[in-house]
């Protein structure tokens, strides 16, 4: 088990978000108290009924900004002073002076319907470079660059070449949009981290209060410890819970990882495999419904035409599935390839005490009841928080106090800075995009590029958002991607939520795919095998998350669009058959040890099963049977040598 400092270290290293000031004193409790109204504000207009679109995001915004230049320093160098600079603390007070602006001038603001004065114009300034700040502090220096980039596309449209050419904005013009309407940083993407977003990781933080992430694990050894490479798969399956409490791929490995990982190098896995498995498993735990990655929620408000979250996690189920499926078999196969056991009796936690604690899990199953029924996202998780409270009264062990659930609330709002410096640098993006017809413009650009073919269109796509993701959070990425790559999709006829979910999965696995895989560092940091090593075999492991999203925009019946259960089957079928086929090819094992030419037939029958065609189906069966065969032919064979020769 690695200890709680390691994991608070390698948080930092690898996870912007988590690279905090620790302070003390009278600035402790200023912090502390901060922290904790951010959250009654959020809960209170929650209960009551938000504010106007423009009070709510401003409140947020403000909140959020003055926060981050109390907790994070403007240099990594400075994490371990516990003193607030002068000038933080001078940013701090601007923040507030900005986020207070709209409730205090709201009428005057409305009266003048766009024309700025002096004052206003500061303030827009302000705004716009304390978000710009304030997200290189929480998510890194790439999306602050991104959205510098995309407002001097705003302010030099007239120099810029070709069709990228536009009429361009005076700076008074693109003020006036970024920060007085709410097409800018009071966009879309901050209005859902004010409201779901926010709320959902206030779920997450009180589920952690009960001790849910501990009975995660227990309940995955206890179901997959003593089968074949039982950790790997205990890793799997912790992961995919952790999923629903995490938002954050790095935190998931940190946390699941410190206790999966040693077990698996215990169990004789090399280590850049161990920390590949915990590192594939936790980022996937982002696309596991029923509550996914922030971006989801925010993909609610991009999609529109009347599609709900409800909608969304179920077309995400069956992908989801078909990904930890993937990353299962490769573990299997490569367990067996190495002749690794499971855990032993001795290893194993009492069953009957396991599921003695199943009720834990009774907040998820309400969300999802809720959520199926027709209720709003907000009032869902309204319900479960409050639900996560009386479920931990059942016992004394998980039973939440009132210094729980106070801490519950400042931790709550301690997780959600980055992603509101994220969304408030991402409605800038979208503002230049919407002001200027970028997006348009952009994704003809990208069809003219790729010949109007939608493979090529695709495969773009697909860099541009791993890319990006490298870079960036998920929900800034998956903004970019959305208003700029998606719509190229979608004018090929793709359905908008096969689009969407495209880029949205591509942005996800960025984490995992070298040179800059986050979470596969992360995890080399808990193992102590070599970072980039551990990157390829993540990416490896994950390959399904590679093809999976070709699979649903080619055939949609994968995200249950406009299908029958009868075609939902074979898909599925075909699709699983692929991945087996596909992992014994990487793996190089399955019955037996396999000859590289048999790992060739593995990988192209896999991948013809997967490729949604009738004829390629018959293909890929085919090629898929007579893997069989030779398998069982020449294994028959080997077995009968060693008796013709005694």
């Amino acid at each position: 088990m690695v200890s709680q400092e390691k994991q608070q270290e390698l948080l930092e290293k690898y996870d912007p978000e988590a690279a905090t000031r620790k302070l003390a004193g009278k600035m402790g409790w200023v912090v502390f108290f901060g922290l904790l109204a951010f959250s009654v504000f959020q809960l209170y207009t929650s209960i009551f009924g938000i504010l106007t679109a423009q009070l709510q995001r401003s409140i947020h915004l403000g909140f959020a900004l003055a926060l981050i230049f109390l907790l994070f320093p403007a240099r990594k160098k400075n994490l371990k002073e516990k003193k607030v600079a002068w000038y933080d603390l001078l940013l701090a007070v601007i923040a507030v002076a900005v986020g207070a602006y709209w409730p205090l001038m709201i009428d005057e603001l409305v009266n003048r319907v766009g024309r700025l004065t002096p004052t206003d114009f500061y303030i827009g300034i302000a705004a716009i470079l304390l978000v710009l700040e304030a997200t290189r502090r929480t998510v890194g220096l790439p999306i602050m660059i991104i959205a510098g980039l995309f407002m001097a596309y705003a302010l030099y449209g007239p120099y810029m070449p070709g069709f990228l050419a536009h009429r361009g904005l005076d700076l008074e013009s693109l003020v006036q949009t970024m920060f007085f309407t709410t097409e800018g940083i009071l966009g879309t993407p901050l209005g859902v981290s004010s409201t779901f977003i926010f709320l959902f990781l206030l779920f997450g933080a009180f589920l952690v209060k009960t001790g849910v992430g501990q009975y995660f694990n227990d309940l995955a050894v206890a179901v997959a410890g003593k089968s074949t490479g039982g950790p790997a798969k205990v890793a799997i399956f912790s992961s995919a819970l952790q999923g629903t409490i995490s938002g954050s791929s790095v935190a998931n490995v940190v946390t699941s990882g410190s206790f999966t990982i040693p077990m698996m190098k215990k169990l004789g896995y090399r280590k850049e495999f161990a920390g590949a498995v915990e590192a594939a498993a936790s980022t996937g735990g982002q696309l596991m419904p029923p509550i996914m990655g922030a971006a989801a929620f925010l993909m609610v408000e991009f999609i529109g035409g009347g599609i709900t979250y409800w909608d969304i996690a179920k077309a995400a189920t069956i992908p989801a599935l078909l990904y930890f499926t993937g990353i299962w078999i490769m573990t299997h196969f490569e367990a067996k390839r190495i002749g690794l056991r499971g855990l032993s009796d001795e290893e194993m936690p009492n069953r009957k005490e396991v599921l003695k604690k199943i009720y834990l899990l009774l907040p998820i199953l309400i969300v999802i009841i809720l959520m199926v029924s027709g209720m709003s996202i907000m009032r869902a998780a309204l319900w479960s928080i409050l639900s996560t409270v009386i479920v931990s009264a059942f016992s004394k062990e998980t039973r939440i106090g009132f210094k729980d659930a106070i801490d519950a609330l400042v931790d709550g709002a301690r997780t959600a800075l980055g992603v509101a410096a994220a969304t408030a640098a991402a409605g800038i993006i979208v503002g230049v995009v919407t002001k200027t017809g970028l997006g348009l413009k952009l994704a003809n650009g990208l069809l003219d590029l790729s010949g109007g073919y939608l493979i090529p269109t695709l495969m773009l796509t697909m860099l541009a958002a791993i890319v990006l993701g490298m870079g960036s959070p998920t929900t800034a990425n998956y903004v970019i991607t959305s208003t700029i790559a998606a719509p190229a999709i979608i004018l090929l006829g793709v359905p908008d939520l096969s689009a969407h979910l495209f880029v949205f999965y591509f942005g996800i696995i960025a984490d995992i795919t070298p040179p800059v895989a986050l979470a596969a560092f992360a995890a080399a940091g808990v193992s102590g095998g070599e970072p980039l090593r551990t990157g390829v075999n993540s990416a490896k492991l994950a390959i399904a998350a590679f093809i999976i999203p070709y699979m649903f925009v080619l055939s949609p019946e994968l995200l249950m669009i406009n299908t029958t259960w009868t075609e939902l089957i074979w898909v599925v079928f075909t699709a699983i058959s692929g991945m087996l086929a596909i992992g014994a090819g990487i793996i190089g094992y399955w019955l037996r040890k396999l000859y590289w030419w048999e790992r060739v037939l593995g990988i192209v029958g896999g991948i013809m099963l997967i490729y949604p065609e009738g004829m390629t189906d018959i293909i890929g069966l085919g090629l898929f049977v007579l893997l069989v065969a030779l398998q069982l032919m020449i294994k028959d064979k080997e077995s009968v040598k060693p008796k013709a020769a005694n």
